[in-house]
């Protein structure tokens, strides 16, 4: 799959818009509209604190540049901007300008829908939200274990995992074994037949076991029924999460750059 501009957008705009979903559940979460994307407030340690989008409509200005940064630092938080290789060069030059580093890579594939059929997925189900049940920390806990590799997570972790359930529209998945116990779970949002497949998480214990293979599978089963043209997902370079996905079909589009700048 050729990854142009159109293309970009599309995938990038869909990360912005699950980024402004995650905002309720820390007291002073935020985000606001810059540079064509946004930049999202979620807590100052938190992962879920980014700006996302930049740049694919144009040139970007230092003012711009000057109001995100003073949007995160005013909330105690260091900037974090994740970089589409096909923004505009002006957001690069400003950012090299002014010493930003990368401190992360993740790849971004994408699956075409066309011709994917629905596929059983037993150990897989939708986690209850709301009333009379209500299964988000136990979400919350399952992807945060895989996620942070402890089992005892904080306040703040477990927050993560709330800020996901909370967005509107996020559909939650829990992966357990035959005899119940909770291996791992994923997330899914859709964004104009785009399918958005994010929060993955599977606990040690429990890995290569298929499970992962299987929460992508119900996800996009969902899309499926939810008639999406192309779903995505954001890995880590060479993960044996990012192998799952091309064995479900994905391909590396592009490569996300994650730049931050040298601390005051």
């Amino acid at each position: 799959m050729h990854a142009d501009t159109a293309l970009a957008q599309r995938l990038e705009r869909a990360e912005a818009a699950n980024a402004r979903g995650c905002t309720p559940v820390h007291p002073q979460a935020a985000w606001i509209e810059i540079a064509g994307g946004c930049a999202v407030f979620a807590g100052a340690d938190s992962p879920l604190s980014h700006a996302v989008a930049l740049g694919l409509d144009g040139p970007v200005t230092e003012s711009e540049i000057c109001a995100l940064e003073s949007f995160f630092r005013a909330r105690g938080s260091q900037p974090a901007i994740d970089l589409c290789p096909l923004a505009h060069p002006t957001l690069i030059e400003l950012l090299g300008r002014r010493g930003y580093s990368i401190t992360e890579l993740n790849n971004v594939l994408v699956k075409r829908m066309a011709g994917t059929g629905m596929v059983l997925t037993p150990r897989v189900r939708r986690a209850m939200r709301g009333s009379p049940v209500d299964e988000t920390d136990l979400w919350s806990y399952t992807v945060g274990r895989g996620f942070f590799e402890h089992t005892e997570l904080t306040t703040e972790e477990m927050d993560v995992g709330r800020a996901i359930c909370a967005m509107p529209g996020a559909l939650c998945y829990l992966a357990a074994t035959e005899t119940g116990d909770l291996a791992g779970g994923g997330a899914l949002a859709v964004h104009g037949g785009l399918a958005l497949l994010f929060a993955d998480g599977t606990i040690a214990g429990h890995r290569r076991r298929g499970f992962h293979r299987e929460l992508i599978s119900a996800r996009l089963n969902e899309a499926l029924a939810q008639g999406c043209d192309l779903a995505t997902a954001s890995t880590l370079p060479g993960s044996v999460s990012q192998r799952n996905y091309e064995r479900m079909g994905f391909e590396v589009v592009y490569t996300r750059i994650t730049l931050t700048p040298p601390p005051r």
